[in-house]
């Protein structure tokens, strides 16, 4: 199986992974629509780093959960 395989097999079968999967999704649209601005003010710069730290626990979180799978 291989990781797209397993991640539509998580997001079936998995409401925490789908979760995690989905919430990872939202931060990135967020992120990127404030990083399209103009100019950053700090309070935006400080709210961008905030949410990569929270976007890579995400993600950090989503690929322990493939590997747990990929090598059952």
């Amino acid at each position: 199986m291989n990781e797209s395989e397993i991640i539509e097999k998580l997001l079936e079968e998995d409401e925490n992974f789908k979760k995690i999967y989905f919430e990872h999704r939202e931060l990135d649209e967020v992120i990127s629509k404030l990083e399209e601005k103009e100019s950053l003010t700090f309070d935006d710069e400080v709210e961008v780093r905030r949410l990569k730290k929270i976007k890579l626990s995400l993600k950090d979180r989503l690929e322990s959960r493939i590997h747990e799978l990929k090598n059952k």
